[in-house]
């Protein structure tokens, strides 16, 4: 019922105001302790892959949090492992916009951001 509102709101917007927004409201869930009004709790499901343990098999890739700056909220909402980046040796503010392009009749999105992000010394 929210989602539709949301949708409408979020989609009004420039596509990176709109993931900025959104990542912050990832993280004032977790600030309030209200991320379970975004995700149910997950059961544990353990996966043990290449020496390294997970508490669950579902993953975030990378692209999300360039910059690692929502880690913690991100794993409040439950997955088993959280890629950050894409970070590279040094800042770089990526490709000019507009580098982001929604297509709705698709359900799709066209990223060209050219890995704009803080560089590895920042992370």
């Amino acid at each position: 019922m929210l989602y539709p509102l949301l949708r409408n709101v979020f989609f009004a917007l420039d596509p990176e105001v709109a993931h900025g927004i959104g990542m912050a409201g990832v993280d004032l869930l977790r600030a309030t302790g209200a991320s379970c009004l975004l995700a149910s709790p997950v059961p544990p499901d353990p996966v043990s892959l290449m020496g390294l343990e997970f508490p669950n098999p579902v993953g975030l890739a990378a692209g999300l949090d360039k910059n690692g700056e929502h880690i913690d909220a991100l794993a409040a909402l439950g997955f088993g492992f959280i890629e950050v980046g894409t970070v590279t040796p040094r800042p770089q503010p990526g490709n000019p916009r507009p580098r982001m392009f929604r297509i709705p009749e698709r359900q799709a999105i066209i990223n060209r951001m050219g890995f704009n992000n803080d560089g590895v010394d920042r992370l």
